[in-house]
């Protein structure tokens, strides 16, 4: 069923917490029934905690009309995300992936990246709506995201991607087997079993089991180096070398996570080696490669435009409210309409999981 296992896990962290102790059964069948069923959220997340939700179904609300309008625009904004980067990172990375025995080099690290920007606009584009929704009835979800493309290290890449789950993984499984603490060996079984368990939590298939791997091997140096909580500040830039430093530490962590996201896309293990072995033999550009190319570049530019709004709006939920906001909101509704209409809507992705 859609959504399954983000209900399931929205479910457990209610029994678990319980059994332990960490809150009491919820005597009102009504607020636990809405608790459970929140339509928000039922889908695919942001997977809630009953110490976060509960209060707030409990307590008497009133409308309140700058909280549904930060709403509003976190939903259009949600919107954009999926219409306008989404679907459209995904006619051509659908198109690479599936013809990538057909593509040069270029294409296929570019089809790489398309993939990175569809999955981030399709998934963190639901949890805005999702959250902007909520918004609506007076009530906060969990924050999502939290611009992970911006990050300067892969630990930091996941305090900032589904910042649900991977707390959820950390607060239940990665605690309860010993965290960090202990010997070398605990550090190293206790991280392959979290991105083992949240490789297989996304479906059977061993792609997303070695997308997990790739990225315990990803994270496991920091942890025993004691750095995975160096970069827990904000990036701010400046001109001066720390700057050019962040810059390369920010550029090699988005390769190597488009490096694990080509498993995470690719129908089989097989699949996903041989794309990677095409990306280093074949740099020769014959004839049949020229337009696909050149509607890749101009889809660059798009995509560089949303890099550019969402740097300059990091500190905010989301970058229409504010100064001039009616005619940001007229153009993102402008966007949305014309690449809604004039192009093919695709389901969001994790409403498979």
């Amino acid at each position: 069923p859609v959504g399954i296992s983000f209900y399931t896990f929205h479910g457990l962290s209610y029994i678990i917490d319980i059994y332990y102790k960490r809150i009491k059964a919820e005597p009102n069948f009504i607020d636990y029934s809405l608790f459970v069923s929140y339509f928000p959220l039922l889908v695919a997340g942001p997977i809630e905690r009953a110490t976060h939700l509960l209060p707030q179904i409990k307590v008497k609300r009133n409308f309140d009309f700058d909280k549904a309008k930060q709403g509003i625009y976190q939903i259009i904004w949600g919107l954009v995300k999926k219409i306008v980067i989404a679907d459209s990172c995904a006619v051509y990375a659908n198109q690479i992936f599936d013809h990538y025995q057909n593509m040069n080099s270029l294409s296929l690290i570019l089809g790489a990246v398309y993939f990175a920007f569809q999955i981030y606009g399709d998934f963190s584009g639901y949890s805005d709506i999702a959250l902007g929704t909520s918004k609506l009835f007076g009530i906060d979800l969990l924050k999502n995201f939290d611009f992970p493309y911006f990050s300067r290290d892969i630990a930091e890449f996941w305090r900032k991607w589904h910042i649900s789950l991977s707390s959820w993984f950390k607060d239940y499984v990665y605690i309860p087997l010993g965290g960090s603490a202990g010997s070398v060996w605990l550090k190293v079984r206790n991280t392959f079993i979290i991105f083992l368990v949240s490789g297989f939590w996304h479906g059977a298939n061993w792609t997303y089991v070695a997308w997990g791997f790739i990225n315990a091997l990803y994270f496991l140096p920091l942890l025993l180096l004691k750095q995975n909580r160096k970069n827990i500040n904000t990036i701010q830039l400046t001109f001066n070398f720390s700057s050019f430093k962040e810059i390369f530490n920010l550029l090699l962590t988005f390769g190597i996570t488009c490096f694990a996201w080509i498993f995470f896309r690719s129908k089989s293990i097989t699949d996903a080696f041989f794309y990677i072995k095409k990306i280093f033999v074949n740099w020769e550009f014959k004839e049949q490669y020229f337009e696909i190319e050149r509607y890749n570049y101009e889809l660059l530019y798009l995509i560089l435009v949303f890099v550019i709004v969402e740097w300059n709006f990091k500190e905010k939920i989301e970058p229409i409210s504010g100064k001039y906001s009616w005619i940001k909101l007229a153009l993102c509704l402008a966007a949305i309409l014309a690449l809604g209409v004039f192009s093919d809507s695709k389901e969001f992705i994790y409403f498979q999981f």
